[in-house]
């Protein structure tokens, strides 16, 4: 399989044209890749554009890319929201990582009640910057044409809001039905996980009552690394993505 990277702004590029990387995405190709001239290689804007071409300049500083196919990838839809809960450690990084691998299309931070992990003025920005670049690496990695975007971090009455026009589904150890009986009504799905205490019962009231739907994913309970992308994989096949 060709080796894959990502432009840092939207490309209209057509066949025949030249493409360059540059910055560390040409560092990283040149240098870690050991991409050489000649090697054939796929190149995406993050928005859907898929550029196939072939390697005519390689060096730390400047990759160029001749393009010799182009094809545009419609959005997702109806689309999958992570809203993974700020956990401690890198649990909240491993769930974002494996969530963006295996085909989700936002990713939410949430400052949960029970969260140990607390994101505070500029340890906000900081921390979304942090998600982003692991989303952007694990996109490359897993050769995505839509690298998901990473929203600030949000409270629990901003994802009670989202209940109104979304599905927003709560994974809950406590609730009564499964995940994988539930069937898709078109609407764009919000899947909330909860920190390493779980979802406290007061954000549970208020999320449901709201519109939100408590979900079982199964019988044992998983950490919050491993929730999020398992309930993705469910997902990916209700929705007829795998």
């Amino acid at each position: 399989m060709a080796l894959h990277f990502l432009v840092e702004t939207s490309s209209d590029a057509l066949v025949g044209d030249l493409v360059s990387l540059t910055g560390a995405e040409a560092k990283h190709a040149a240098v870690v890749r050991r991409l050489r001239v000649g090697e054939a290689v796929t190149v995406g804007d993050g928005s859907g554009v898929w550029l196939t071409g072939v390697a005519e300049e390689v060096s730390p500083s400047r990759v160029d890319v001749r393009v010799s196919a182009r094809t545009a990838e419609p959005a997702p839809s109806p689309r999958v929201v992570l809203v993974q809960a700020l956990a401690k450690g890198d649990r909240d990084e491993l769930a974002v990582q494996a969530a963006c691998e295996l085909g989700v299309d936002e990713i939410v931070p949430w400052q949960a009640g029970r969260s140990v992990s607390r994101w505070d003025g500029p340890k906000a920005v900081k921390g979304r910057e942090r998600w982003a670049t692991i989303v952007r690496e694990a996109a490359k990695q897993a050769h995505r044409a839509w690298v998901p975007a990473v929203t600030p971090p949000v409270s629990t009455a901003d994802l009670a809001k989202r209940a109104a026009t979304q599905r927003v589904l709560l994974l809950d150890p406590g609730a009564s039905t499964r995940l994988s009986e539930l069937e898709p009504d078109g609407r764009d799905i919000v899947l909330v996980v909860g920190p390493e205490g779980g979802i406290s019962d007061d954000e549970l009231t208020k999320l449901a009552d709201a519109g939100a739907e408590r979900v079982l994913l199964g019988d044992t309970v998983l950490r919050t690394s491993t929730a999020g992308p398992a309930a993705i994989a469910v997902l990916s096949v209700a929705l007829g993505r795998w």
